[in-house]
């Protein structure tokens, strides 16, 4: 779909598009088929698209794979997605779509989507929520490539000692392995986006970093830590742990006690996580 193709589509419906919904529609071509190179397609994958937008990226996808669930917000575009797909009159057999806010329906649709992969022009409201959302889920995708905000591009990637590295990082990289991502043009997108965008691709790891039942305590622990980045985290963890419970977990693990969350890797909050769960607290 080209950029005057959806001008016109637009106008024609006279749709202003909402900058509070994150919508910046990517048209360039050479731009989409980068996405779907970097989702790895297969004829029977099944993917899952949230903000499918006039549909540019849809229509790649029901070219390569069995199935396509795409998630949109906004009714005014659902009904231009209908009209163009001709989902009501059995037109694109593949292509299901749901008119709902993909945020709340990943929360309360509780469903297996480790056969599935995520291909998406994301939203950049809520890119980092969806992510999060999706990389937590006890079966998340195989993979998920998605365009969002280069500065979320980072946080996802960042290293320990890394201004960047935090609570997003470590609640994606607990499941999901990062390969390179790279830079989308303002000029691609239609508006244009006041910020950098980039693609980012993650991959589900094939052997856990840690137990199901002990997620629940990672997510506590890290969330805690970087409550307050520049306090020690030992200190932090003290409010839902014992003191001297914690005393024994670092010296086990070699951690100083003064060690803020920022110097603390992936693997070493795991080992945390595996250590305290079943702890009181």
């Amino acid at each position: 779909m080209k950029l005057t193709e959806m001008k016109q589509v637009l106008a024609e419906r006279s749709i202003q598009l909402t900058k509070s919904l994150g919508q910046n529609f990517l048209h360039d071509a050479n731009q989409l088929r980068r996405i779907v190179a970097a989702a790895d397609l297969k004829k029977a994958d099944r993917v899952l698209e949230i903000g499918p937008g006039l549909g540019p990226l849809t229509e790649i996808l029901l070219e390569q794979v069995s199935e396509v669930l795409a998630i949109e917000k906004d009714a005014r575009l659902v009904a231009v997605l209908k009209e163009r797909f001709q989902t009501e009159t059995g037109g694109t057999p593949v292509l299901r779509l749901l008119h709902d806010d993909a945020l709340d329906y990943l929360k309360h649709e509780a469903r297996d989507w480790s056969g599935w992969k995520l291909v998406a022009n994301l939203p950049f409201s809520v890119a980092s929520p969806l992510l999060v959302e999706l990389a937590l889920a006890a079966r998340g995708p195989e993979r998920m490539v998605g365009t969002l905000q280069v500065e979320v591009a980072k946080r996802l990637h960042a290293k320990p000692g890394a201004s960047d590295y935090g609570v997003l990082t470590l609640l994606i990289q607990l499941n999901y392995e990062l390969q390179p991502w790279f830079k989308i043009p303002a000029s691609c997108f239609f508006p244009e986006p006041d910020v950098d965008s980039a693609c980012v691709c993650l991959v589900r790891r094939a052997e856990p970093l840690l137990r199901d039942e002990a997620r629940g305590a990672f997510i506590r622990i890290v969330k805690r830590s970087f409550s307050q980045r520049r306090k020690m985290m030992l200190k932090l963890l003290k409010q839902d742990w014992p003191g001297q419970r914690l005393v024994e977990e670092f010296e086990r693990l070699k951690l100083s006690p003064q060690i803020r969350a920022e110097a603390v890797s992936l693997e070493q909050f795991a080992q945390i996580a595996q250590g305290l769960f079943g702890s009181p607290k």
